[in-house]
């Protein structure tokens, strides 16, 4: 269970923070770099694939 608990956190940090990154370069008008839009795409698929597997009958 704690390790459920820790991969949903650890998901769900991911999406938050790449989320925010790329909604806050595209409010101040600010070109992002290729790497750190790279990183952040990435940090969501990683994310949602966390968060996906943390539960009860996911597909481990």
């Amino acid at each position: 269970m704690a390790t459920d608990v820790r991969r949903l956190g650890l998901g769900a940090a991911l999406l938050l923070a790449g989320s925010v990154g790329i909604l806050l370069s595209g409010t101040m008008n600010a070109p992002l770099p290729k790497l750190t839009a790279g990183i952040a795409i990435l940090g969501l698929a990683v994310g949602s694939l966390l968060v996906g597997t943390s539960g009860d009958g996911a597909a481990a």
